[in-house]
């Protein structure tokens, strides 16, 4: 199996949460509508996602820089976004690397047609446990971020073994846990999460269902 990495951490701690006003905000009927996927999750009310989820010129620069440099990619990688959302990290690659192949999918019409319009040419709509219509080994480097927690149990192995066959390298990162206080934190926060697993059964999947890559995890401290 890859490596430990923390890319993706530093910008995660930026983030003020209140984590028992959201278990008492009418939680259940929250999460309902955030995993719809749909216009209120990304940037309706903070109670049923994000809040608002717009593009900010450079906020993701540092992560696709830290991709850039590990993963020693250049103008002619191809790198694929495991559930891209609104496709910001890989507008940032783009930008970066303006002649290598990035593409996306996801699960969100809205999130899609809200990306930024240059890279949407090269995003569509797609499930992270769906057969990948790519060959073997096609991309550089496969990217997926905060998106594998929000599959069940018996759809993590399909996205698993997608994601190695037809990645050269990979980076996956999830939400998780270490201790009691974090996993508390982290049902209290998440909305569209059903994988809710400490950071060893994360591990214990990945050589379970032979993923080969990188990972990280993010915690709710």
């Amino acid at each position: 199996m890859g490596q430990l990495v923390e890319l993706v951490t530093p910008l995660h701690k930026q983030t003020k949460r209140d984590y028992l006003a959201r278990m008492n905000d009418d939680k259940v009927h929250c999460m309902e509508v955030s995993r719809q996927y749909g216009k209120d999750y990304w940037d309706g009310d903070r109670r049923y996602g994000y809040g608002g989820y717009r593009y900010i010129p450079g906020r993701w620069k540092p992560v696709a820089e830290g991709l850039i440099k590990r993963y020693n990619l250049t103008n002619e990688s191809r790198v694929l976004d495991v559930g891209c959302g609104k496709a910001h990290l890989i507008h940032e690659l783009k930008l970066l690397l303006p002649d290598a192949t990035v593409c996306g999918f996801d699960i969100s019409e809205y999130g899609l047609k809200d990306a930024p319009p240059e890279i949407q040419p090269w995003i569509r709509k797609g499930l992270a446990q769906a057969h990948y219509p790519f060959p073997n080994d096609w991309f550089d480097l496969v990217i997926s971020i905060n998106v594998l927690h929000n599959l069940k149990r018996y759809e993590l192995p399909s996205a698993l073994k997608q994601i190695q066959r037809v990645g050269k390298q990979g980076y996956i990162c999830v939400e998780s846990y270490r201790n009691g206080l974090e996993q508390f934190n982290l049902q209290c926060w998440a909305l569209t999460c059903w994988a809710f697993y400490d950071s060893r059964e994360w591990e214990s999947a990945y050589q379970e269902y032979g993923y080969h890559g990188d990972y990280e995890f993010i915690y709710f401290e």
